[in-house]
């Protein structure tokens, strides 16, 4: 650095570039940064760096990235500087100048330094994500105050300690005056500018750089290790104002042969189909007409298969486990995504997921939206939603409200609340007012619907002292927070067994999504397997092997509660035959899509084609195209973006 500024500051480089001295000394200190950052994350996960054959794209793609990301950054600055030249007032801008250049180093140093927690959390640099909690700044800075006092104190150590030293070296450095000819440095400036701006662009192609550009691997991280946090971050706000669809991604299809793909590979294919504005819609006719029984889905916070016993996971979830033995257990069910957002969308929705946010967050899908509270609450049910956080969090409350939700219970309505988190009531606060909920309704007679969202076991995993015997020695771990949380289920199931709406009530547990999605891995299939197990006073044990979706239960416990009628999800009904070829599970990775049937999987990104893999247990083995998949793989990735845009998915 000392060595840096001595030449920038020597006579002649004062001659050349004047007060451009500042910003292109930033310009060198910001991509030092980048790229040091870059390497000390490939060390970090060397393992995967190395076990990639051209490793070395992690870096020529990072420079590219970099030097659009800074080329964007200082281009205003130096239209600023060009100004103030002509002007010659270029020592009023000293000010803003260095304000300006110092802040922007310590954003890039910023998304830099949270990016291995984030890495930790998701597998991926900061992206949509972190866009999506920013809305939501008392949950946010509860959790980060509870669970991440270490990496903040950190961060804002390191923040001072190198904005103190730039703002010393921009002092040292800064020279107002303009030496030698005007047009020179105007020249000179004119110049800096466009080459800034070829920068930013990053390619004389038409089409300027994007992270597609310099994706090289198979391992979604290494391709995300080739930008810098602050690009990603900024290339997911960028996208998100547009919200592009499936096909936007991954190739147009034709409406009619991307709805004949859907129709075909349907559990009916001899369906009618009458309704040219909802085309999914047809009638399904329940397997027990005889019935009218309540449903309850328990939703779990992040619990992935692996911290379930059964699922071949730690010994974290005995009542589960328990549970799984008495009822009737899917032991293939995958998430459609990684967000609590797309496992309600799948679950009480039945929609299949897109590279844009869950429905529950987009504005087309607030009212007339399908949801199997809507369908319910049309043949007589009170249909509900119980939550120990504040129930605005993710849109829910709107989203819920505006299809079909006759009533949100939120934990600031709850009868009594022992313990509260980062996240709100504790998981046993939660269960005991829905308890209370149910025996309540079903003493009014009014036949129910409710959804019951666990919080507990999400970081930074806070649950009551003396309840459990800790898995790990540390308590606020993931381990531990899913023992606690399946403790409460436990003492729930005990109560429900004892109530008065038990003989009428279904039940199901099933998780939103994995607690941490990552490997080295297009799509981490493994991280997509969660437990799902529907129990009851009329729900025979079964251990049920068949590959199934998150989409699926919506059909499944309609046809099991006794509710007939016209609704238009794609989802499998498995109480009735589902031949092996009509078995299907779509996952959503950040822009990634895999649709696996039978034992292969086809997954798109973004601007490639896609690519056919053997699905061998959990793992994926490139293989040659099997272009009939790949065509039904491409309506199913497709069909959630223009049903949305179209208005298809009506109740």
């Amino acid at each position: 650095m000392a060595t840096l500024i001595s030449v920038l500051s020597g006579e002649r480089a004062r001659f050349k570039a004047g007060a451009l001295l500042p910003l292109l000394s930033f310009f060198m200190i910001d991509l030092a940064l980048l790229s040091l950052s870059r390497l000390m994350l490939s060390i970090w996960q060397s393992e995967r760096v190395f076990a990639a054959g051209d490793y070395g794209q992690i870096f020529l793609g990072g420079l590219r990235i970099d030097l659009s990301t800074l080329g964007y950054l200082l281009a205003p600055a130096l239209l600023v500087m060009l100004l103030a030249a002509a002007l010659r007032a270029t020592r009023f801008i000293r000010l803003p100048l260095k304000v300006y250049l110092v802040g922007s180093t310590l954003l890039l140093l910023f998304f830099e330094l949270i990016t291995p927690t984030f890495i930790l959390e998701y597998d991926l640099r900061p992206n949509r994500l972190f866009i999506d909690y920013l809305i939501y700044p008392k949950e946010v800075f509860s959790m980060l105050a509870s669970g991440y006092k270490t990496e903040i104190a950190v961060t804002l150590l390191v923040l001072f300690l190198l904005g103190s030293g730039l703002s010393k070296v921009f002092n040292r450095i800064w020279n107002p005056d303009i030496t030698g000819a005007m047009l020179p440095q105007l020249a000179l400036q004119l110049v800096l500018v466009c080459l800034f701006v070829l920068a930013g662009r990053g390619t004389l192609d038409h089409r300027p750089i994007n992270p597609a550009l310099v994706a090289f691997s198979t391992d979604h991280l290494l391709n995300d290790l080739s930008l810098n946090s602050a690009y990603s971050v900024a290339f997911a706000w960028k996208q998100a104002q547009k919200e592009m669809s499936s096909a936007d991604f991954y190739g147009p299809m034709n409406q009619q042969t991307l709805l004949s793909e859907i129709r075909s590979s349907q559990q009916n294919p001899d369906a009618h189909y009458l309704d040219t504005t909802a085309p999914t819609k047809t009638l399904h006719i329940s397997s027990f007409p005889e019935r009218k029984k309540n449903l309850v889905i328990l939703l779990q916070e992040s619990l992935g298969a692996r911290y379930v016993g059964k699922l071949g996971g730690l010994p974290l979830t005995p009542n589960l486990d328990k549970l799984m033995d008495e009822g009737w257990n899917f032991t293939r069910l995958y998430a459609t995504g990684t967000r609590s957002v797309r496992g309600i969308e799948a679950v009480v929705t039945g929609f299949t997921p897109t590279p844009a946010r869950a429905v529950v967050k987009l504005g087309k899908s607030q009212q007339n939206f399908f949801t199997l509270a809507d369908f319910l609450g049309r043949q007589g049910y009170h249909t509900q939603f119980i939550y120990g956080g504040e129930a605005h969090f993710d849109n829910m409350k709107t989203f819920f409200l505006g299809n079909g939700f006759q009533d949100i219970v939120q934990g600031s309505d709850f009868d009594k609340v022992n313990f509260t988190g980062s996240w709100g009531a504790s998981d046993e606060d939660l269960y005991d007012q829905a308890d209370r909920e149910f025996s309540q309704l079903y003493k009014e007679n009014k036949p129910f619907f409710s959804l019951v969202f666990t919080s507990s076991n999400h970081s930074p995993y806070d649950y009551p002292d003396g309840k459990i015997t800790p898995y790990d020695t540390e308590k606020q771990t993931r381990n531990n927070a899913a023992k606690y949380s399946d403790f409460a289920l436990g003492e729930f199931v005990k109560k429900a067994k004892n109530s008065n709406y038990w003989k009428d009530t279904i039940f199901v547990v099933v998780a939103d999504h994995d607690s941490r999605v990552y490997g080295a891995s297009l799509v981490p299939v493994r991280h997509f397997h969660i437990p799902a197990v529907i129990f009851g006073n009329d729900v025979p044990p079964k251990q049920d092997d068949r590959l199934a979706s998150q989409i699926d239960l919506g059909p499944t416990l309609l046809s099991l509660i006794g509710a007939s009628g016209e609704h238009p999800m794609l989802g499998n009904d498995f109480t009735k035959p589902v031949a092996a070829d009509q078995r299907r599970a779509l996952l959503q990775y950040d822009k990634n899509f895999a649709y696996l049937k039978q034992d292969k999987a086809v997954i798109f990104q973004p601007d490639k084609a896609p690519q056919t893999f053997l699905l061998q247990g959990e793992n994926l083995t490139p293989t040659e195209t099997d272009t009939a998949l790949t065509k039904e793989a491409h309506a199913y990735a497709n069909f959630g973006s223009v049903a949305y845009q179209k208005g298809w998915y009506k109740p």
